[in-house]
């Protein structure tokens, strides 16, 4: 019980400090502390919550590491990094120069026609400037390669160590609580084809979200290279979010094949214990 509260603690605060990274590194400080902080605390406690409840509501795959760690830390890893370059324009340190050459490096890599990174600089106002632009490229290229590792490093655990390897039956309600088993239909339909559509939407994502910025940017301008935090929350959703979903897909088709084989083992165990009584 002590282990599970103080996992929950740990998880709770590397939320809060998730959430207050930007604000804690935004040279000059911030104006909208207060409500960074209430935003933290507020996460914090909503993991804490379901980490030490006995059936979760709201987080998959609680019981099935490394998943949600490293979506987390991919995340954590993308907002310190950006987070970093930004105190660096004023604060420069060699830690920031480093994020900054390989950012610069890796976005003109990215940048190419009809590529992620190219759709998102043109989804930029009209009137921002090289040195804005030069920052979305450099934040996009380091946020989205963060993403695809992390995504490589999954796929590579599933195949390697034969994700989710438990010591005891995976629970498809604790891990999966959005997931209603008895909602009608084959489970194993189902999975397949909640997995089929987040993998779809994982790869959209990257070329959609430009082209929505784009249309709505008469209404609203969430990528402002001069907001620091801004910059940093929105590079950070553009990249994480597909690479999210795309986990998410792999992980559900991966349970989807885990029960579908099961199924199969316990219908040849069946019909060989036929035989045998038979026999």
């Amino acid at each position: 019980m002590f282990t599970r509260y103080f996992g929950a603690l740990l998880r709770a605060f590397l939320v809060v400090l998730l959430v207050a990274t930007p604000s804690l590194l935004e040279p000059g400080g911030s104006d909208s502390a207060p409500i960074i902080l209430l935003v933290a605390l507020f996460s914090g406690w909503l993991v804490f919550s379901e980490y030490t409840a006995d059936y979760p509501s709201l987080v998959e795959f609680r019981d099935a590491p490394p998943f949600n760690r490293l979506r987390f830390g991919s995340l954590l890893l993308t907002v310190l990094i950006l987070s970093i370059i930004q105190r660096g324009t004023v604060y420069p340190t060699a830690m920031s120069q480093l994020f900054t050459s390989v950012g610069t490096v890796v976005g003109n890599v990215l940048d190419f026609p009809f590529s992620p990174v190219r759709l998102l600089l043109l989804s930029l106002p009209e009137n921002a400037t090289p040195v804005e632009i030069l920052t979305v490229q450099r934040t996009a290229g380091l946020a989205y390669l963060v993403s695809l590792i992390a995504l490589c490093f999954f796929a590579l655990v599933l195949w390697v160590n034969g994700w989710p390897r438990q010591r005891h039956a995976f629970n498809v309600w604790t891990n999966l609580p959005t997931f209603d088993p008895t909602g009608g239909g084959d489970v194993v339909s189902r999975l397949n084809r909640d997995a089929n559509f987040n993998v779809a939407l994982g790869v959209l994502l990257p070329f959609l979200i430009p082209a929505v910025l784009q249309m709505a940017s008469g209404l609203i301008d969430p990528i402002d290279a001069s907001k620091p935090q801004t910059l940093i929350w929105s590079v950070a959703a553009w990249a994480f979010l597909p690479a999210s979903l795309l986990m998410r897909g792999i992980a559900t088709a991966r349970v989807a094949h885990m029960i579908a084989d099961k199924r199969r083992r316990s219908q040849h165990r069946e019909d060989g214990d036929e035989l045998h009584a038979f026999g």
